[in-house]
């Protein structure tokens, strides 16, 4: 045994109740290898109001719980109590029998893992310093630290019949210090590579990846689907011959969550290893694609694609098990390889660390926006002097973003300026903060001290938590920017966007309509307001949406004029909001706006069958050193709900019509196309199932009627979340794989085309319908 101090980053926590109070068990991957650390004798505890303490004082004190007053007061600014207990799940029942009582027991639902780490500000990476025997560290002191280990990480991925629960392979790609393991575990004699492993049985496959990964020991697991899929494959089949999955460090098993009543959606938590799912993780990070499929994603990052593909691709691995067994570990193999290559070539796990390190929360844990805003306040507003209220059942909305009419039209010369950070800025700007509103209201401070809200809100002028909070982390993501640590400058901004989300979720512990209001109704006025001055400035204001601001330049003949207005324009009105704040409120401004973008070519369309403008749709040209660049808003072009045919028909047509080019033999032409059968494979919907199949009763949409044909058609029948591919026929809706009857093109031509057609025509003078009856006109000649 020896006493000394190591360095790592949290992968897994945990709780349990013991004869002697609560054992913490926290798992730590470091430079030396993974470090169990285990904290015994500690203590649950929650708040109560100090008067009803005394109102509760018979059942404290047959409870066994210790009270003890402590310096802290509610939002209502009562003293509190602190009620301490060597048994969580007895302190959990002493609350709920004092909300029977009609206490209010404050903090009572925070996990004791969770606030051991979160009052010592510990988030992601740690210093533990004490003795240490055989990788385990009882009772150390644990401190705050940057520590980022390079981890263990283990791609892994299944073939399986596809009927029934009948597991071919296992394939696994393992990446420690720069160096690749390959093995592929085969049931089955014939593979020839030299990275199989052949094992006789289902349940000898099974136990030779377990014990790969006892001998490999990764930090982390990843896959793609590999939770609610893979992970949960080997469990059906782990269930099936009697054994435990034991993926978990010390032998320990999976231990499965359930996250909807179907069944169909899980988490699954790994003592002392982290398992993430690609697909999560891509959307936790905002990367978007028509397609989360493993292949299309592979092409769009990688250039690259899997070694088998086609809707009977499950058919082709069943004939590969049975004939050509190294052929199947090559492609088994090869989906492992590209999982691996997907989190290097996007930097998803150390997206996953910035955001752990960030919010406190686990690795694995991809949502928990409010659970990361009580990490990061709760330890500040305890040393401030409070506890945390409950969340309110208060029921009053806040407004959303505000959005300014649009005046439809295409344009020359429009502009986007975009604030900075908006609602972060806000909060920053106008001392936005949950304890500051507590101070506000209480009659404590004289009201200069106060800045007023919305819905009678008043916030004290200093010693806000939330604004400095939001500072810090913005000094940090400057800091990022300028190290061009990307994962980290992209985890801050998810964070520091998230708060008034948070603020405004009924959720969440501190959620008070006058907070929220107070943030997005100060967005209005900032809005409407500088509208009000970019048009005293001699410019026109065609559109607005929460932060931005569209602004025609009436008066530019060139890209140069327009750009220069642009950047004179973020120069005045930046200039204009520090004086207006500082004259009005006696603030000094956080608010930053910026000259974003220069449309050389703008679009504002109509809503679809009014002469009113769009909402959160446009399109327009950006001038580029690479050329001319179209971009697309809310229009067909970028929503995957509309085929691709449509999609590449409006980027084509809109290209025409901005560059003034002649576009009505192109619009005949592509009817003539799409009639003559040579765009069929451009007429497929994509649309997910968002409930299971059997809760469609009445007005089935299309592709849930195409999804019902799936058995019937050979296919595998998809459940909820899967995505649904169809076409519409002469006899409806019909799986894009196998549709029995002819395609209905009359149904693209008005469904597809004549919409987005007309989304442009209209201000070039003409419309679809009068060049397809045209065209219709000569024929019958």
């Amino acid at each position: 045994m020896s006493v000394n101090a190591r360095e790592g980053f949290l992968l897994t926590r945990d709780w349990r109740d013991g004869t002697k109070g609560l054992e913490l068990e926290y798992w730590f991957a470091t430079a030396a290898g993974p470090l169990q650390v285990r904290i015994g004798g500690e203590r649950s505890v929650f708040f109560l109001a100090a008067d009803e303490a005394e109102r509760a004082q018979a059942l404290l004190a047959a409870s066994g719980a210790e009270c003890r007053p402590l310096a802290l007061r509610t939002f209502n600014m009562a003293p509190v109590v602190g009620v301490y207990s060597t048994s969580h799940r007895a302190a959990r029942g002493l609350a709920d029998r004092l909300r029977e009582l009609g206490c209010d027991p404050l903090e009572a639902d925070i996990n004791p893992a969770d606030r051991y780490l979160m009052e010592r500000f510990i988030r992601g990476g740690a210093r533990v310093e004490g003795a240490l025997h055989q990788g385990v560290a009882h009772n150390p002191v644990l401190k705050p630290s940057d520590c980022r280990p390079p981890l263990a990480v283990m791609s892994f991925d299944i073939e399986t019949a596809m009927q029934g629960i009948e597991l071919y392979s296992i394939g696994v790609h393992a990446l420690r210090d720069g160096v690749a393991t390959r093995r592929v575990f085969m049931r089955g004699a014939g593979a020839t590579a030299d990275y199989v492993v052949t094992v006789d049985s289902e349940r000898g496959l099974l136990l030779a990846f377990l014990d790969f990964v006892v001998a490999y020991d990764p930090d982390v697991l990843i896959g793609w689907n590999v939770i609610n899929f893979d992970t949960w494959y080997l469990q059906r089949v782990a269930d099936k011959y009697g054994l435990r999955l034991n993926l978990g460090r010390e032998g320990r098993a999976v231990h499965w969550r359930e996250l909807d009543e179907e069944g169909e959606r899980r988490t699954a938590r790994l003592p002392g290893r982290v398992l993430l799912d690609g697909i999560d993780l891509l959307r936790a990070a905002f990367y978007r694609f028509e397609s989360f499929s493993l292949n299309h994603v592979a092409g769009e990052i990688l250039g690259a694609a899997k070694l088998l593909q086609g809707g009977d691709r499950g058919e082709e691995i069943g004939r590969l098990f049975r004939e050509d067994k190294t052929a199947l570990a090559a492609y088994n193999l090869k989906d492992c390889e590209l999982v691996s290559d997907i989190f290097a070539a996007t930097s998803l796990l150390d997206f996953a660390l910035a955001r752990s390190a960030m919010t406190g929360l686990n690795i694995d844990r991809l949502g928990g926006s409010v659970a990361s805003f009580d990490n990061l306040y709760l330890p500040r507003l305890h040393r401030a002097g409070f506890v945390a209220p409950n969340a309110s059942r208060e029921l009053l909305a806040s407004p959303g973003g505000y959005v300014l009419d649009s005046e439809p039209g295409i344009y020359d010369h429009v502009l986007v300026l975009d604030f900075k950070s908006l609602y972060p800025s806000i909060i920053r700007t106008f001392c936005i903060d949950p304890m500051g509103l507590a101070l506000g209201v209480s009659g404590e401070l004289d009201a200069d001290a106060t800045v007023p809200g919305f819905l009678a809100a008043r916030f004290a002028r200093h010693g806000a938590i939330l604004p400095a909070l939001i500072g810090e982390l913005w000094q940090l993501r400057d800091a990022a920017k300028a190290a061009a640590d990307a994962p980290l400058s992209q985890a801050i901004k998810i964070i520091m966007n998230s708060f008034y989300g948070v603020l405004g979720s009924t959720g969440c512990r501190f959620f008070d309509a006058r907070l929220a209001s107070s943030i997005t109704r100060r967005g209005h006025e900032i809005l409407k307001r500088s509208r009000d001055r970019i048009e005293a400035l001699g410019h026109r204001v065609i559109y607005g949406d929460t932060d931005s601001v569209f602004v025609w330049v009436q008066s530019a003949t060139s890209s140069a004029e327009a750009q220069a207005a642009g950047r004179a324009l973020q120069v005045e009105l930046n200039r204009w909001w520090r004086q207006r704040i500082a004259e009005e409120f006696g603030l000094e401004c956080a608010l930053e706006l910026e000259f974003e973008t220069h449309y050389r070519r703008f679009l504002m369309p109509t809503v679809r069958g009014s002469d009113k403008g769009s909402k959160k749709r446009y399109a327009g040209v950006v001038e580029g050193p690479d050329g001319d660049r179209l971009v697309f808003k809310g229009l067909e072009n970028v929503r995957t709900d509309w085929t691709r045919l449509a999609r590449d028909f409006q980027q084509e047509l809109y290209r025409r019509v901005f560059a003034g080019e002649p576009f009505a033999h192109y619009v005949k032409q592509q009817v003539e196309a799409l009639r003559a059968g040579r765009c069929d494979a451009e007429l497929v919907y994509r649309k997910r199932l968002r409930r299971p199949l059997a809760d469609y009763a009445r007005n089935v949409p299309p592709h849930v009627q195409a999804a019902r044909l799936y058995e019937a058609r050979g296919l595998n029948r998809p459940s909820r979340g899967s995505w649904v591919e169809y076409v519409i026929t002469q006899g409806g809706a019909e799986p894009a794989a196998a549709p029995a009857a002819a395609l209905d093109y009359q149904h693209y031509v008005d469904r597809q085309l004549q919409p987005v057609a007309d989304g442009i025509l209209l201000f070039v003078g003409t419309s679809f319908a009068e060049l397809v009856d045209q065209q219709i006109d000569l024929f019958a000649l």
